[in-house]
C-alpha cells in the first residue's frame, strides 16, 4: 500500500551546499527528512553527522538532527519520497559550454520520483533553472496527482544557515496555488515577507537577483578603474553612492569580481535563456566582460609593480575559496588569478584557511601550504585573493622580515595599508591610488601615473 502524502516528511534530492543545509535546517525545525544522495562517499558522512563540505556551524547542526532521528541519508528514490508530502529537487545546473544550464539532473531527479511519490505530493524545484522549466516539467508529467511549484534558494555559502533560519523573504511559484502555500509554509515565520506567484516569475525572480547583484559588482568595478585614472577614491566613492536609499553600499566594494556556483552560471544563463527569445542583453554581457578583466587587472598591478616581469619571480597569494568562510572552488577568481601568474613565468605559493583539499586538484603545479607565514617566506611580493579574516590580521613586521619583496596587491581593499607601509611595504589596491612611494604632489601628473601601479622594480 502506497504511502499517504504527509506535509512533515519532506524529501530533499540531493546533498550539495543547497541540498544539505536546507534538509538540516528544516530537520532542525522539527520535520522528518530524508536526503537521497547518489554518491556514497558523501552519503556515508551525512548519515554519520558530518558535513562533507564546510559552512559554518552546519557539523555542529548536522551531527545534531542526525543523532535526534530527523535527518536521515538513503540511497534509492523509493526509501526517499516514501510517505513525503513535499519533494525538494536540489541537484546542479552546470554550465554548458554555450552558457545554458545543464537540467539533465534535475529532469533525471523529478523522473525518478514521480515513478515513486504518493499521490498528492509536491515537487518543488529549488534547483535553479531557466523560466518555463518548471512548467514544462508539470506539463510533461504522466502525474497528474503530483503538483510542481519552483522554490528558489537565496543562501549565501557562509552565512547560509542564518540565512535559511530567517529568510530575507520566500518565493514560490507554481500553477497550483494551494501547493505553493504548501512548500511556502516550509520557511520563515509569521512576519517573514512570502512572494507567491507562478513558477515562471519565481525562476526569474532567483536569475534576476543573483544577475542584478553582479552586475552591480561589475558596474562598481569599473568606477574603481576610473578613479585610479582621476585620482579619486573607489572607497569614499562607495560610501557616498550607499548613503542613496535607492542604491545601498551593499555589492559596491571593488575588487577581483564575483566567482562561486551561483553568479558566474546564473548571470550566463539568463544572457543564455534571454537570446533563445530574440533578446540581446547587452547589460550582462558587459558585465561578464568586466568581471574577467578585474583577474587580469590584478594580474597586471602584481607584474607592473615587479618592473615589468614575472618570470622566476615568487609570488604569494592569500586565499583560494571565491568567498571567505566557505571551501568552495567553483568559478573562484583565485584560480584565474594564479594560472595567468604561472603562464608570465611566476612562481606562485598559496595558501587558504579551509580551501586547500578543494583547490590541490584545480591547482596542481602550484605550491599549496597551510600557514600564510610560510607563503610569504622569500616572496617578491603578496597578493590578497579572499578576504579572510585571518589575513587582516597578519603581523606585516613578520611578513616583511620573511619577504625578499615589499609590494602587497590588496585585490579586496581589506587590509589595513598604514600597518602595511608603516612596515616598509607598498601597498596597492583597487580604485585607490598606491600607499608606501615616495611622496607625489597632490593631483600632480606623477600622482595620477602611481595610481593604479608602482612603476618600479621592487625587492
Amino acid at each position: 500500500m502506497t504511502p499517504q502524502a504527509d506535509d512533515q516528511v519532506i524529501c530533499i534530492i540531493g546533498a550539495g551546499y543547497v541540498g544539505l543545509v536546507t534538509a538540516a535546517g528544516l530537520a532542525e525545525a522539527g520535520r522528518q527528512v530524508k536526503v537521497v544522495e547518489v554518491d556514497a562517499d558523501r552519503r556515508a558522512a551525512v548519515a554519520a553527522g558530518i558535513s562533507p563540505i564546510f559552512e559554518p556551524g552546519l557539523d555542529e547542526l548536522l551531527s545534531a538532527v542526525v543523532a535526534s532521528g530527523h535527518l536521515r541519508a538513503v540511497e534509492t528514490m523509493s526509501a526517499g519520497v516514501a510517505g513525503a508530502g513535499i519533494v525538494i529537487v536540489a541537484v546542479g545546473t552546470p554550465p554548458t559550454h554555450d552558457g545554458e544550464a545543464d537540467l539533465s539532473q534535475v529532469r533525471q531527479a523529478v523522473d525518478q520520483a514521480l515513478g515513486e511519490v504518493a499521490p498528492g505530493a509536491v515537487i518543488a524545484i529549488k534547483s535553479t533553472v531557466p523560466p518555463g522549466t518548471t512548467r514544462a516539467l508539470a506539463r510533461g508529467s504522466s502525474r497528474k496527482d503530483v503538483a510542481f511549484v519552483m522554490f528558489p534558494e537565496f543562501l549565501r555559502e557562509g552565512s547560509a544557515l542564518e540565512d535559511l533560519r530567517h529568510p530575507s523573504r520566500v518565493v514560490v511559484g507554481g500553477e497550483d496555488m494551494a501547493a505553493v502555500r504548501r512548500v511556502a509554509a516550509l520557511l520563515g515565520g509569521p512576519d517573514t515577507t512570502r512572494l507567491l506567484c507562478d513558477s515562471v516569475s519565481a525562476e526569474l525572480v532567483k536569475y534576476g537577483s543573483n544577475a542584478f547583484l553582479a552586475t552591480k559588482i561589475s558596474f562598481i568595478n569599473e568606477m574603481a578603474q576610473l578613479c585610479e585614472l582621476t585620482g579619486a577614491d573607489i572607497e569614499h566613492v562607495a560610501d557616498g553612492m550607499g548613503l542613496d536609499p535607492r542604491i545601498g553600499r551593499s555589492f559596491l566594494s571593488a575588487g577581483l569580481g564575483w566567482g562561486g556556483s551561483c553568479f558566474p552560471k546564473d548571470v550566463r544563463a539568463l544572457e543564455t535563456s534571454a537570446g533563445y527569445h530574440g533578446q540581446s542583453f547587452w547589460l550582462l554581457k558587459a558585465a561578464i566582460e568586466v568581471n574577467s578583466q578585474q583577474r587580469r587587472r590584478f594580474t597586471a598591478k602584481l607584474l607592473q609593480g615587479l618592473g615589468g616581469s614575472l618570470e622566476g619571480r615568487r609570488v604569494a597569494i592569500l586565499g583560494l575559496a571565491f568567498k571567505p568562510f566557505t571551501d568552495d572552488m567553483r568559478q573562484a577568481p583565485a584560480l584565474e588569478v594564479v594560472r595567468q601568474l604561472e603562464d608570465l613565468g611566476a612562481i606562485v605559493v598559496a595558501t587558504d584557511p579551509v580551501a586547500l583539499a578543494r583547490a590541490r586538484p584545480l591547482l596542481p603545479g602550484t605550491s599549496l601550504v597551510d600557514d600564510p607565514y610560510d607563503a610569504v617566506t622569500g616572496a617578491d611580493a603578496v597578493g590578497l585573493v579572499t578576504e579572510w579574516p585571518v589575513y587582516r590580521e597578519l603581523d606585516w613586521g613578520r611578513v616583511f622580515a620573511q619577504m625578499r619583496g615589499r609590494l602587497v596587491v590588496d585585490g579586496r581593499n581589506c587590509l589595513d595599508s598604514r600597518a602595511i607601509t608603516g612596515r616598509g611595504g607598498i601597498y596597492v589596491s583597487m580604485g585607490r591610488r598606491t600607499r608606501g612611494l615616495p611622496e607625489t604632489t597632490p593631483g600632480s601628473a606623477s600622482e595620477a601615473a602611481t595610481a593604479s601601479v608602482p612603476p618600479v622594480p621592487l625587492g
